[in-house]
């Protein structure tokens, strides 16, 4: 029982014992002791525990304390993509079981398989593998990209998944107006960057399963630096497959800014450059990647944003932690790239 627990397994968000009711009757045999669990940290929205019985360990995903958009977290979208991907190439956890029944834990949640792997967030992190293995790691993230977006989404029960149609109008709208909500201040070329990506909006390709945060950071790398799980889908929808790539080739480039508060690994000695990786995606999936410099843009907008929403609300005093007062100073170098990208694209 929970008064039994000490602190340390009683994390908060998660009752233990109703949980436990919940998977014996629809798991039977699932959990052969009394369950533990924690918060692991590191995660952007969504809450994520390791939960334990003393012999297996598995993974509850719910969204975070107190929040109001179920639509940003919605978790039966997300156990639906990953039970979708599960029977294909693209490694993610086993999915376990889905409860929408908010009387169980105070908010719907899923449980999964968990992977043994570890998340690689910055360059320092990756200096442990060395220049050869950092290398091959960044590459197989690569070819797994290349395994999602060849999934035939009709084949795997997702062809209702999302609106491929206008996509990337809509994400340009979506996130021009994400940033009209927390302008409070000038910045410098965000509406000229925002503008120039609207006048040169690329044709879409074939729709595919899109990640929407796909780095190198939510993924899991095994001992034999291969990918073991594709984590975090709370952004997964059919769309646009190039905003993946453009996605990973920003990451892929140093801010060249000492001690940001944004970790990257591109840094890393060893890293790929972009042009390796867009050529790796290009010769492996087939795809035309002449407008790769219009994604990658777009990728340094939208970091823009979500960067000037955090500023925002540091300022409101909504946000508290280490960094966040440099925040702002990191925005107008998004926007920079951005403008880069896109002129010598």
């Amino acid at each position: 029982m929970d008064g039994d627990r000490s602190p340390a397994d009683r994390p908060t968000g998660l009752d233990l014992d109703r949980l436990r009711a919940l998977l014996d009757r629809e798991r039977p045999g699932l959990v052969r002791g009394p369950l533990t669990g924690r918060l692991i940290e590191g995660g952007r929205s969504n809450l994520t525990y390791a939960v334990g019985d003393g012999t297996s360990t598995w993974v509850v995903r719910r969204p975070p304390l107190g929040h109001v958009l179920a639509t940003a977290h919605d978790m039966r979208r997300e156990h639906r993509v990953i039970s979708a991907l599960h029977p294909t190439n693209v490694p993610v956890p086993r999915p376990e079981l889905l409860c929408e029944d908010e009387d169980v834990i105070g908010a719907p949640f899923y449980v999964m398989e968990h992977v043994d792997g570890t998340p690689y967030r910055t360059a320092d992190q990756l200096a442990a593998l060395g220049p050869e293995r950092t290398h091959a790691t960044v590459l197989s993230l690569v070819d797994t990209l290349v395994e999602l977006h060849a999934v035939d989404p009709a084949e795997v029960g997702l062809a209702d998944f999302g609106r491929p149609e206008g996509f990337l109008d809509r994400q340009l709208r979506r996130w021009g107006k994400q940033l009209d909500a927390s302008r409070d201040r000038e910045l410098a070329g965000i509406d000229e960057l925002h503008a120039a990506l609207g006048r040169a909006l690329p044709r879409s390709p074939a729709p595919a399963v899109v990640h929407g945060d796909y780095r190198l950071d939510n993924v899991l790398i095994g001992p034999d630096d291969s990918i073991r799980a594709v984590l975090d889908w709370e952004m997964s929808t059919l769309g646009d497959p190039l905003t993946d790539l453009g996605l990973l080739v920003m990451y892929g480039i140093p801010l060249g800014t000492p001690d940001s508060p944004v970790s990257t690994t591109a840094d890393a000695v060893g890293h790929p450059a972009p042009a390796e990786l867009i050529e790796r995606y290009a010769a492996r999936s087939g795809r035309d990647v002449s407008q790769v410099a219009w994604y990658t843009a777009f990728a340094w907008f939208k970091l823009a944003v979500i960067l000037e929403g955090i500023h925002y609300r540091y300022t409101l005093g909504q946000t508290v932690g280490a960094g966040f007062d440099r925040i702002g100073d990191l925005v107008p170098v998004f926007v920079e790239h951005g403008l880069t990208t896109l002129q010598e694209g």
